[in-house]
């Protein structure tokens, strides 16, 4: 317990050493500073150094941090000092108001996310915002893209490993039937099997698929449907194969041609670097042949560069 109490103390220490150094008064921000103790801090480390920043000059930090950085790199700070399910609240917010309205960037966050982060998520979000996220998915989706979300945020799925594959199997069928072995489309169908079941399931649900209809379900949503509703199927399927995959490849969309998405890539970069950085890093290199680190450096500049790249880490 004693050794707990020191190595506490000497956390806290050093706390009230990083709030003190963040600004200079008088002398403006100290850019590199800050981005050299925040990028290198765990979220429970960013909480308590806002919280001690406050006890010292009885200031929020994120709104002192808003003042003095600017930009692209302000975005990606304020973004990366909130908890992951903050963030998460923050993003889909963002994304459904007014003129800033972008769906993909909100149906990105919830298909990508599991049950429970869904649910901790839309508990912030109805706090922070007084508006429940289902009363502002109604307002601004529509069609069988609104209903896929409004089912995939109420829906209570597994989030265990075993999978039934006989159930499987019978889903895979039922897609089919649904989809390509008709005129026509039921969405129903897909938005009732692919909101409903776990990650798991849906992994053995595309292998069915492709040993049954010699191609993937991926091919078939993407034959039978379109817009966002082919988008957010795509992304609930994508990530119950392979989340690192499919995050490396958003990231190269983000980066590839003439300019960046940088909405895009803050996002991304930072809603991963503390969940699964590591292997997105390896599927993209895998998969284009370039280290994402490498791709980043090309494509950002300044303090915003440097500190993108804080967050990822060396190549290997």
């Amino acid at each position: 317990m004693l050794r707990l109490f020191t190595k506490l103390s000497k956390w806290l220490h050093a706390y009230l050493q990083y709030s003190s150094v963040l600004f200079n008064p008088g002398l403006g921000c100290d850019t590199s500073t800050v981005i050299n103790i925040l990028a290198y801090r765990d979220a429970i480390q960013r909480n308590s150094i806002q919280q001690e920043y406050k006890a010292l000059y009885s200031e929020d930090l994120l709104h002192h941090l808003s003042k003095e950085l600017s930009g692209k790199l302000q975005d990606a700070v304020l973004l990366w000092m909130e908890d992951p399910a903050a963030r998460d609240a923050v993003i889909v917010r963002q994304a459904l108001q007014g003129d800033t309205l972008d769906l993909k960037a909100a149906t990105e966050v919830i298909c990508s996310r599991t049950t429970s982060q869904i649910l901790v998520f839309k508990q912030i979000y109805c706090s922070r915002f007084e508006s429940c996220l289902e009363h502002d998915l109604e307002r601004q989706a529509s069609g069988d893209h609104k209903k896929l979300l409004l089912a995939y945020v109420t829906m209570q799925r597994y989030e265990g490993l075993e999978v039934d594959i006989m159930a499987a199997e019978n889903d895979a069928k039922a897609l089919y039937k649904a989809g390509e072995k008709r005129l026509g489309t039921d969405e129903d169908v897909f938005i009732r099997i692919l909101s409903g079941r776990s990650r798991a399931h849906l992994a053995a649900v595309d292998t069915a698929y492709n040993r049954l209809y010699g191609h993937s379900l991926e091919k078939a949503i993407k034959k039978e449907t379109s817009g966002l509703f082919e988008y957010a199927l795509l992304t609930i399927v994508r990530c119950a194969e392979n989340p690192a995959k499919y995050f490396a490849k958003v990231l190269r969309k983000a980066m590839k041609g003439l300019g960046t998405d940088d909405t895009t890539l803050i996002r991304v970069i930072m809603t991963r670097t503390e969940l699964d950085m590591p292997y997105i890093k390896a599927e993209y290199e895998k998969q284009y042949k370039k280290p994402l680190v490498d791709a980043v450096h090309s494509e950002t500049s300044g303090h915003y560069r440097s500190f993108l790249l804080a967050l990822l880490g060396p190549n290997h």
